[in-house]
C-alpha cells in the first residue's frame, strides 16, 4: 500500500471532499489541499505549492472554480512543473466534457512529464443540490438555457469512483475517462425526475442565457457568472448529446441514473428546506 500521502486539491469541493473520504476510509493517507488546510494550497498563491506537493505520491487535481477562468491553464503548466520537481508519481485531472479550455487544460497535463489520468465529466447531477442552481428547485423550479437540448447528466459518485480507482488501482495511468451518466435527458425529463423524488412540482423553466448569467450572479457574483454562462453557452449546444462508457471502461459497472441520485439527494435531505 502506498504510504506517500496522496494531496486532494479542492479537498472541500464536491468531489474532493468525497475522494478525500473515501481514500481515509480505505486507509490510505490524505493530504486535504485547501487554503485552511494544516498545509495550505491556494491556486492563487503559487508559493503554497511546492509544500503541499512535498512529499506527495499522486495529487487529485481540481481546479476552483473551473478551467474556463482565466488563468487555469497556465496555472495547471505550473502545478506540472511543480509536481514533476517534487517527484510526484501520478495526477489525476478533472477536466469538463465539452469545454475548449479543459482541453487545453488536458494537454498540459499529458506534457508535464507525470503520470497522469484525465477524467472528463459531464454536467454535474449535484449542480442542483449542491451548488448555484439548489436554490431554485427549493423554490419549484430548473431555471436552464439550452431550449431541449439534451445532457447525458452524470452523478459525482462516479466521478469520485473513477478517481479513487485511478489513484489506488493499476492499470489507469495514461487514460482518459470520459464520464456520462446512462441516459440522455432533457431539462424537462430532468425536473420531472426530481419532482417525482421530492414529491412535488418542480417546473423546467427554459430561460435565456441572459436571465441564466442573472440568476448565478444573484448568487456567485458577476465574474463566477460571465464564465459559468459561457460554458453554458459552449456546451449546451449539442455537443455532449451522447454517452460514453467512461464509467463502465473505469469500474467495470454502469453509470449512476439521474432518478437514482435524486431519490438518493431527497432522502439525505439535500432539499430539506422545500415547503
Amino acid at each position: 500500500m502506498q504510504t506517500n500521502p496522496t494531496l486532494v486539491i479542492g479537498a472541500t469541493g464536491k468531489t474532493g471532499s468525497r475522494v478525500a473520504a473515501r481514500l481515509e476510509a480505505m486507509g490510505r493517507p490524505v493530504r486535504h489541499g485547501s487554503r485552511s488546510s494544516a498545509t495550505p494550497f491556494d491556486w492563487q498563491a503559487p508559493e503554497t505549492w511546492a509544500a503541499a506537493l512535498d512529499g506527495v505520491g499522486s495529487a487529485y487535481v481540481t481546479y476552483f472554480p473551473d478551467l474556463a477562468f482565466p488563468g487555469a491553464v497556465d496555472a495547471l503548466g505550473s502545478l506540472g512543473e511543480t509536481a514533476r520537481a517534487s517527484g510526484v508519481g501520478h495526477l489525476v485531472l478533472l477536466s469538463g466534457r465539452g469545454e475548449h479550455h479543459a482541453r487545453l487544460g488536458e494537454e498540459v497535463i499529458r506534457q508535464s512529464g507525470v503520470d497522469f489520468t484525465i477524467v472528463r465529466a459531464a454536467w454535474f447531477a449535484q449542480n442542483f443540490s449542491e451548488g448555484y442552481l439548489r436554490d431554485p428547485i427549493l423554490a419549484g423550479v430548473l431555471p436552464m438555457p439550452g431550449g431541449d437540448v439534451l445532457e447525458p447528466i452524470l452523478d459525482i459518485e462516479d466521478i469520485a469512483d473513477v478517481v479513487v480507482a485511478a489513484l489506488t488501482e493499476d492499470g489507469h495511468k495514461g487514460a482518459l475517462y470520459e464520464l456520462t451518466g446512462p441516459r440522455l435527458m432533457d431539462f424537462s425529463e430532468m425536473a420531472a425526475e426530481l419532482g417525482a423524488a421530492l414529491g412535488r412540482e418542480i417546473r423546467h423553466d427554459p430561460i435565456s442565457f441572459e436571465a441564466f448569467h442573472a440568476t448565478i450572479a444573484r448568487l456567485g457574483g458577476d465574474f463566477v457568472a460571465d464564465v459559468f454562462t459561457a460554458i453554458a453557452r459552449e456546451t449546451l449546444d449539442g455537443r455532449n448529446a451522447s454517452v460514453t462508457d467512461g464509467v463502465q471502461r473505469a469500474l467495470g459497472r454502469p453509470p449512476r441514473d439521474f432518478a437514482d441520485f435524486a431519490r438518493a439527494a431527497a432522502q439525505a435531505g439535500a432539499w430539506k428546506d422545500a415547503a
